[in-house]
């Protein structure tokens, strides 16, 4: 819904510490001029401690939607008045709404954004497949519900020690083939899709995988960048079918949210391959 006149416009903003690397900004007004909607969108840099009152006070100042990332994604859960199932099952929130009463609904379109971007943006088949999710912290569980929705013949969660995997996995059976495991006892060597949600690329680093893991295997990080990632240069030196950074994902999870807010759905095919061009 346009605005039209002379009105302000609706006020949008990511909201994270840091957040200065955001590209939600630029995602977001590709979509607003795509749409002809307009909209105000910024980034908001909020500590842990300061996270809640920033996002308060932003509401009430005529702020309409947040998106959340990093590191407060469990904080928006507990902020919202009303959660969605695929919120409540990731254990997190990147999409804050305000509605027409002044409550917050809180939402997750990390998972959808995801799983769009590897089978309507890649052309992956994920049912039948076998996918290694590495990482056991909030990025992972936040997409596990959405990736099990489409039927993989296994899912495999991958960590450094035993507890955390083992826990994730046994919440999710009810959704589907997950087992948790550990880097140095994989259930299998061969995957079709492996899929990167530690913070190591943010840090520079590589998990600590064997090297003929990636023999054949579609690689995904999902943090972006300019540049390749420990992970994708990894995967494209051991034989991997493809790598690819998350940038489709930021851009379906963004569609997703701007559909929340204005109940129109952006086209996500320009923006994503503006971003991989720049």
């Amino acid at each position: 819904m346009a605005i039209v006149g002379m009105g302000l416009p609706d006020r949008y903003a990511v909201i994270g510490h840091p957040v200065a690397h955001s590209l939600s900004p630029l995602v977001h007004s590709c979509f607003a001029e795509q749409l002809d909607q307009i909209v105000r969108y910024t980034r908001i840099d909020a500590t842990p401690e300061a996270f809640a009152a920033t996002a308060r006070d932003f509401f009430r100042d005529r702020g309409h939607g947040l998106n959340v990332t990093l590191p407060h994604k469990a904080a928006a859960l507990e902020l919202s008045d009303t959660i969605s199932d695929r919120a409540r099952l990731a254990g997190a929130v990147n999409t804050l709404t305000r509605n027409a009463d002044g409550s917050i609904a809180g939402d997750n379109t990390d998972g959808v954004g995801l799983v769009r971007d590897l089978t309507a943006n890649l052309g992956l088949e994920l049912n039948g497949r076998r996918i290694l999710l590495l990482g056991a912290g909030g990025a992972a569980r936040g997409i596990l519900a959405p990736l099990l929705a489409e039927k993989p013949a296994h899912l495999a969660i991958c960590s450094r020690t035993p507890a955390k995997p083992h826990e994730l996995a046994r919440s999710y059976l009810k959704l589907g083939r997950v087992k948790g495991c550990t880097y140095r006892v994989l259930p299998g060597k061969r995957y079709d899709l492996i899929i990167n949600a530690t913070s190591a690329s943010l840090e520079g680093k590589l998990p600590p995988l064997p090297d003929d893991l990636a023999a054949g295997a579609v690689c995904y990080d999902m943090y972006y960048c300019d540049h390749d990632t420990p992970f994708t240069r990894w995967a494209k030196e051991h034989g991997a079918r493809s790598a690819h950074l998350g940038f489709g994902m930021l851009v379906e999870q963004a569609a997703e949210s701007f559909y929340l807010w204005r109940g129109l759905r952006p086209q996500t095919y320009p923006v994503i391959a503006l971003l991989r061009h720049a």
